[in-house]
């Protein structure tokens, strides 16, 4: 017995000793961690000195745009829109299309389709074209038809932009906007100096020209003008949401295009200029509800009493709107 128990004294001790292999394990699987844990930091390091990096850029950006503000803000002031509506445009400015013919502002206001008016210029490197992007991709998405149910016209600030360039930016859009009508349905003009200032005075558009950068500055707006030359309604940014543009532009036409169905919609909506949209009138829809419900129980009466009436005649009786006497 007492063998025995040394026999399983000597198991237990020698089952308690780590064997080289056992050793060797436990080395390279401690250098395995220690080479993760080094690769980690230096996955830390790099993320942190790249974030370091973006930081100093940004502070870098806001000191230079702080300069700009700082060094130019007479001019920064003269970047502004006056709203002038109700105001009329004086038509008879005189302007060259994209085809290099003399036309008159007039000359797009028939008394019958409201005009998406836009100031821009064609040489713009960046505010420009995302402003028109988004008023073709905004009016692409319209089921009214350009030339049709209303009129687009881009007219350029720049006196030194020809008939030429103005063709070339009609081209890039037409591609793009990629539907029927869109080809008599937006104009691009150029024009002097002179007649391109009355024409921004007129709407309220405030800009300047940096002669450094040879650029204009200039907000992002366009105008919905009424089929008679009035300004309607200021359309801010440089994309519109569906449903304010084609609202606002069923406004500007004085109900002339749109369907039916529009008009009433229209009707029970109203312009906030707080929230740049329309927004539901409470009043016109509720007058709107109660027009419904006198229409519908107008004709549940009409129809019970058409079937009350059909019964009688069936039946050889006379029906309860005949004359006995």
């Amino acid at each position: 017995m007492n063998n025995k128990r040394r026999r399983n004294n000597n198991d237990r001790a020698n089952a308690r000793k780590p064997t080289l292999n056992d050793c060797s394990a436990n080395s390279a699987t401690w250098r395995a961690l220690r080479h993760s844990a080094d690769a980690m930091n230096d996955v830390v390091k790099t993320i942190i000195n790249e974030i370091a990096l973006l930081c100093l850029a940004s502070l870098m950006i806001a000191n230079a745009s702080a300069q700009v503000v700082l060094e130019s803000p007479s001019q920064l002031k003269g970047i502004d829109i006056e709203e002038r509506l109700g105001a009329m445009l004086p038509k008879d400015l005189e302007f060259t299309d994209e085809h290099g013919k003399t036309v008159k502002l007039g000359d797009y206001f028939d008394g019958k389709r409201p005009v998406l008016l836009t100031l821009a210029y064609y040489r713009c490197p960046m505010l420009c074209g995302l402003m028109l992007n988004g008023v073709c991709n905004s009016t692409k998405a319209l089921d009214l038809v350009p030339a049709k149910d209303y009129q687009i016209l881009t007219v350029s600030i720049d006196p030194r932009e020809t008939a030429e360039l103005a063709m070339a930016k009609k081209t890039r859009y037409v591609e793009q906007f990629g539907k029927a009508g869109i080809e008599q349905g937006w104009s691009f003009l150029v024009g002097s100096g002179e007649n391109s200032k009355a024409l921004a005075d007129a709407v309220g558009f405030k800009y300047f020209y940096d002669a450094k950068r040879d650029e204009y500055a200039h907000p992002a707006v366009s105008y919905l003008i009424s089929p008679d030359g009035k300004i309607v309604r200021y359309l801010y940014g440089m994309d519109y949401k569906r449903f304010d543009l084609k609202m606002g532009l069923i406004e500007a036409s004085q109900g002339k295009v749109g369907t039916t169905i529009d008009r009433i919609i229209l009707s029970c909506f109203h312009y906030d200029a707080k929230e740049g949209s329309y927004v539901l009138f409470a009043q016109n829809l509720m007058r709107l509800g109660g027009f419904l419900i006198v229409i519908v129980l107008a004709s549940v009466v009409w129809r019970l009493f058409a079937q009350e009436r059909k019964k009688h005649l069936l039946k050889g009786e006379p029906s309860s709107d005949v004359n006995l006497n």
